[in-house]
């Protein structure tokens, strides 16, 4: 059974996101096994320069970078990363599965994003939308997309 870990910064402190991880992870849990892994943020002063930005995702993304398995296929979630259809997101973790990883790790960046070494470390980008996500929504977000790979991997029925 493969294991997906989901690197993110901050904690979660609202109970509807927190009952959906949950929900989601439970679900997972017949596919996968599923691993969330949460760092400390920075706190981000309002009209912080560019430099304190960028100090602030490199403090988170030293943080991040302690977790990353060399052995796993990383997949940083970034704007600019590909984009997937459900049924190509399917066959990604059957290629990743195929090609002999045994740990596929998604990582989610604080509220600037990641740092420039984060992405670096990471194998790809992945992409859901032009739009930005509070990054506790994106949590749930990623976690639903993967539990609908892997019901379409398994050819059971999914909300098209």
């Amino acid at each position: 059974m493969i294991s997906i870990d989901i690197l993110c910064v901050g904690k979660i402190k609202e109970k509807y996101w927190n009952d959906a991880i949950s929900e989601y992870s439970k679900r997972l849990s017949k596919y996968c096994k599923l691993k969330v892994i949460e760092v400390a943020d920075e706190k981000t002063p309002d009209n912080a320069s560019p430099a304190l930005e960028k100090q602030i995702k490199d403090k988170e993304g030293e943080r991040l970078l302690k977790y990353i398995d060399n052995k796993a296929f990383v997949m940083a979630l970034a704007i600019d990363g590909k984009r997937y259809s459900s049924t190509d997101f399917a066959d990604f973790f059957e290629e990743k599965t195929v090609s002999g990883f045994s740990k596929i790790q998604f990582v989610i960046g604080g509220s600037l994003g990641l740092s420039d070494d984060v992405i670096k470390a990471a194998s790809g980008k992945i992409s859901f939308s032009d739009m930005t996500f509070p990054h506790q929504m994106m949590r749930v977000i990623l976690l639903e997309q993967i539990y609908r790979a892997y019901r379409i991997i398994n050819g059971e029925p999914y909300h098209k």
